[in-house]
């Protein structure tokens, strides 16, 4: 029921790549080695992008549709319109199997058939999304948090619900009042911190909100400048049209008569009319470090490769470039080649080797590692000394800034040599 459309890459959750930012973001970065590689992800998200301050966000319609016409006009590629039951046969050289959230069921006993070890699996969530011409504008006002202007936006980006403390609290109290959808056939299963429902969090403290996605940082209301907001739900572009707004980190197992009445609540959004109700879905995943190699490659059976979100990596760009990777490493094999990996100082290397084998190995359980699902972050790099000014070092912000530009800088450095692009502008270069 997630999809509701017939497009490939349709995003059944938030329309947002999340930071578009090189130079101090991990996805950012990614998303820059990823337009180095010639991702076509990354080129339909360009094409189709909405304004959303410092992240990429784009029309989803737009975005699924640019994809999916792209692949039906490439001539060496046919598109199969069916459910995958299985595994492909032995006798294929090079396969990728691409899958993740909604697995069907007889492919995952397959995967866990081949692997001799069962899937694993985490809850992820689905935010609700708003009719724009439903918000009150009286109430609420554009702005993005510290006015960032981003890819293709004005630093008003993001339409701002201002609640008090009172209705802030009441809000809270309502989200853990409210009646949930249950999931008994799933009971275990763990939520992925980085997309909890919005009640989890208002269960785990009444401040958790305030420090999470309804943060009043950075944000001054243009109805009433002097007041400043308890606490700010922020709603983000959905559509070119600019008529659908999504409720971010909203995402939500709340039951959808209860969505509507809570979020109601929420001043400006009392009159809202919802385009879509969240919800959640669960997620299942490989344990890779165990059973894939260096090239993403199944290790019991050569020449078969696994690729986004069940791999364990999270986040729509996060598995498109593992997809990228692993069609990079079975090209290269198909041409007798050995697959070239990327260098750990990239994005792309530091990603890859989350889900390869970058991970503790337990002392306790020898053998078993602490793998979970995860995006791309700047813990995942290695470590890079903070340049000093002056002769002295930085410390704090200053530090932590200039780290994280040397991590950015030394990657898209070293990305451009994996992929051969620092010598093809020496040629053009030397050319001119």
């Amino acid at each position: 029921d997630a999809h509701k459309t017939d497009s490939l890459a349709e995003l059944v959750c938030s329309n947002s790549f999340r930071s578009d930012d090189a130079e101090n973001n991990a996805v950012g970065l990614l998303h820059a080695e990823m337009r180095l590689a010639g991702s076509l992800i990354m080129s339909a998200g360009d094409a189709n992008q909405v304004p959303a301050g410092g992240a990429l966000a784009v029309d989803r319609d737009g975005f699924a549709d640019a994809v999916t016409k792209k692949l039906q006009a490439h001539p060496l590629i046919t598109i199969q319109r069916e459910e995958v039951p299985g595994l492909p046969p032995a006798d294929w050289d090079q396969a990728i199997v691409a899958t993740g959230p909604l697995t069907a069921p007889s492919l995952a006993q397959s995967i866990a058939e081949a692997t001799g070890a069962d899937a694993l699996a985490f809850f992820d969530a689905i935010a609700p999304i708003v009719h724009f011409d439903t918000i009150d504008m009286n109430t609420c006002w554009f702005q993005s948090r510290y006015d960032k202007v981003g890819p293709g936006g004005t630093g008003k980006d993001y339409i701002n619900c201002p609640l008090d403390k009172e209705q802030y609290l009441a809000f809270v109290q309502a989200l853990v009042d409210g009646q949930k959808t249950e999931f008994k056939q799933w009971e275990g299963t763990p939520y992925f911190d980085g997309c909890l429902p919005i009640e989890i969090m208002a269960e785990r403290g009444v401040e958790t909100l305030r420090y999470g996605p309804m943060k009043p940082m950075g944000l001054t209301n243009a109805h009433n400048p002097t007041t400043k907001a308890y606490a700010v739900v922020q709603l983000r572009q959905d559509n070119a049209l600019g008529t659908l707004y999504n409720m971010v980190g909203f995402q939500t197992k709340l039951k959808h008569a209860e969505q509507v009445r809570v979020f109601r609540t929420i001043p400006g959004l009392e009159n809202a009319d919802f385009a879509r109700l969240g919800g959640l879905h669960r997620n299942t995943y490989i344990n890779s470090p165990t059973l894939l190699d260096a090239s993403l490659q199944l290790k019991s059976r050569p020449g078969l490769r696994f690729a986004g979100q069940i791999t364990g990596c999270e986040g729509y760009v996060e598995s498109a470039a593992i997809g990228l990777l692993a069609g990079r490493f079975a090209a290269a094999e198909r041409l007798g080649h050995a697959p070239s990996l990327p260098p750990l100082t990239t994005a792309f290397g530091a990603l890859l080797n989350h889900i390869t084998g970058g991970h503790i190995v337990s002392d306790d359980e020898p053998g078993k590692r602490s793998f979970q699902p995860m995006n791309v972050n700047f813990g995942l790099f290695p470590p890079v000394e903070a340049p000093k000014t002056e002769g002295k070092r930085m410390r704090g912000k200053d530090k932590t800034s200039a780290k994280r530009h040397a991590i950015t800088s030394r990657a898209r450095a070293d990305c451009r040599d994996w992929l051969g692009l620092a010598a093809q502008t020496e040629t053009a270069e030397a050319a001119e």
